[in-house]
């Protein structure tokens, strides 16, 4: 089951700082193209963010024509949306030239034994947030700043002013018991957001926004309780998808350094490939 609130938080301003709603969108002065295709038009406004994972696929889908996985007549993609065959195309491109050795025994354990807490099960964490909800038109540069300015804040402040930030700010219906969303496993929340809660050791206000499909949040773990560590043995094929995951981000980054130190990109800058898209 996944808590509605766990991306979509509500939270009040603080003492003395009135609410404000998002800034319309930036818009862009100049198209961002790759190797002469465009993959955003001046009026769209996207954040780097985005941009850089739309010049990402562009990339991959180029090079995937480029090895004659799919037809040179593709569409380009329309306001970052692929087509099906382009889609298949990427898949068969990453599966083929980001093949990694299959993780041994010995790797598999050594992975294991250091990373402990990701494997446990029955883990719970007792969980309050702030929301801060993306929507369409609003600028997600802002929002991260108003956001990150209310973390900073709240990360120096106590548990009242938390509640209190919640209910002013926070756009989950949470936000009206102070961001509370009591126990939670993992198998509660959407994945992007468990990924950040669980098989860690903090507690208190986390010192990073969290991103989900539902928005930023400011997260505050109040309470752990541990999960049961299973035996190796029942869990080796997890740990070696975990190991072949790691092996194929990590690949996937420096191919697209390659691939994009050989491109001509304008209005994007793709120094750093770690992108929505690889993560």
């Amino acid at each position: 089951m996944e808590r509605a609130g766990v991306g979509v938080l509500r939270l009040p301003p603080l003492p003395g700082r009135a609410f404000a709603p998002p800034e319309p969108a930036e818009v862009r002065s100049t198209m961002a193209h790759v190797n002469h295709i465009e993959i955003a038009a001046v009026e769209e406004a996207l954040d780097e963010a985005a941009l850089r994972q739309r010049a990402c696929t562009e990339l991959l889908r180029q090079r995937a024509i480029e090895l004659g996985l799919l037809a040179a007549d593709d569409p380009a993609p329309r306001e970052g949306a692929l087509s099906e065959a382009a889609s298949q195309a990427i898949e068969a491109l990453i599966a083929r030239e980001l093949a990694g050795p299959e993780p041994d025994e010995t790797a598999c354990l050594r992975h294991y034994e250091a990373n402990a807490r990701h494997y446990a099960q029955g883990e719970r964490v007792q969980v309050r947030h702030i929301l801060f909800a993306v929507t369409p038109g609003v600028d997600v540069s802002l929002l991260r700043q108003r956001a990150e300015g209310h973390l900073i804040q709240l990360r120096a402040s106590d548990v009242a002013a938390f509640d209190e930030a919640a209910k002013m700010l926070s756009n989950c219906p949470s936000g009206a018991e102070g961001g509370r969303l009591g126990w939670l496993t993992a198998n509660d929340c959407a994945p992007e957001f468990a990924k950040e809660l669980f098989g860690r050791s903090e507690i208190g206000v986390l010192p990073q926004l969290l991103h989900s499909r539902f928005g930023l949040h400011i997260a505050a773990i109040d309470a752990r309780e541990p999960g049961r560590l299973p035996a190796f043995e029942q869990v080796r094929e997890a740990v070696a998808q975990r190991m072949r995951q790691l092996h194929q981000i990590s690949a996937l980054r420096q191919y697209l350094q390659t691939l994009a130190a050989d491109a001509r990109l304008e209005g994007v800058e793709l120094q750093q490939a770690s992108s929505p898209l690889v993560q």
